[in-house]
């Protein structure tokens, strides 16, 4: 009679080696963004990636760095992970899908002030206090500082740094803390922060696309949002468009939960929004 515990091993052996490996999306995420991504797999982006995890059969695994100066040469370039869940389409140093959104900046108000306020050109903004998005370690402005400033109106403007403090939960928030806590009269910010931290403010705020869509003769304030990989990875570039395409439905439906204000595609993004970098 063959020996019953040989048998056991061996086959537990072939069990084994004909159980297939698991594939693994690696995304390259923020582990402090919302309302994109956090490290409690809250955001967006965090949806999102699990949606595309089911259309390949993979796990997602994430490497987690903030999303600031160097963030993509510490994470996709250093081959540590394989995605970044959202940036504008041409930047440099990736390769991009098709846009899966396309969104503005808009004006946020608490409703109780009724400032109805949907133009840069609006003569109220002369006399309100208006918070503004800043970029970088060297503060950049962004686009809205811009076309404020071609309209004179700068003494009244309060910034806020897309940074923030890291050690805080939703750094990026402050600008629309600020807005709730009559801070500012006003505020200018990135749509999808906006709308999503207005569906969780206590207090009802508007929120508006700015006007116009383009400051001429080519300041925008509106740009689409794409998934990106490596220069060299075409084939999983191909699979992430199939699976946006497919998806569609189910990628504009996570839009809407998390209160994004998606705009009409028109002309191409010629810079990136300020909670990218």
């Amino acid at each position: 009679m063959p020996n019953c515990r040989w048998i056991l091993a061996a086959l537990a052996l072939l069990g084994c080696s004909s159980q297939k490996t698991a594939r693994e999306l690696r995304v390259c995420s923020d582990p402090n963004n919302l309302p994109f991504s956090n490290q409690k797999g809250e955001g967006l982006e965090n949806h999102l990636a699990q949606l595309i995890a089911r259309e390949l059969q993979a796990n997602v695994r994430y490497t987690w760095w903030p999303q600031r100066r160097g963030f993509i040469r510490n994470t996709l370039s250093a081959d540590s992970c394989d995605v970044i869940m959202g940036i504008p389409p041409g930047a440099p140093g990736v390769l991009t899908t098709r846009p899966y959104y396309r969104s503005s900046y808009v004006f946020v108000s608490r409703r109780d002030r009724h400032l109805d306020i949907h133009s840069f050109d609006d003569p109220a903004l002369k006399q309100l206090k208006i918070g503004v998005q800043l970029v970088g370690d060297d503060y950049q402005n962004t686009p809205p500082v811009h076309a404020l400033s071609r309209r004179g109106i700068v003494g009244n403007l309060e910034g806020y740094s897309v940074y923030g403090d890291y050690s805080q939960a939703n750094p990026p928030a402050r600008i629309i803390d600020a807005v709730v806590a009559r801070a500012v009269d006003i505020a200018i910010a990135w749509g999808p922060l906006a709308g999503y931290f207005a569906r969780h403010s206590k207090t009802a705020l508007d929120i508006v696309p700015v006007s116009p869509a383009v400051d001429p003769p080519g300041l925008r304030f509106a740009f689409d949002i794409s998934l990106a990989v490596r220069p060299r990875d075409h084939v999983l570039k191909q699979e992430l468009d199939s699976i946006l395409d497919q998806r569609r439905a189910g990628i504009d439906s996570l839009l809407r939960e998390f209160g994004v204000p998606v705009v009409p595609s028109s002309v191409d993004s010629a810079a990136p929004p300020p909670s990218r970098s």
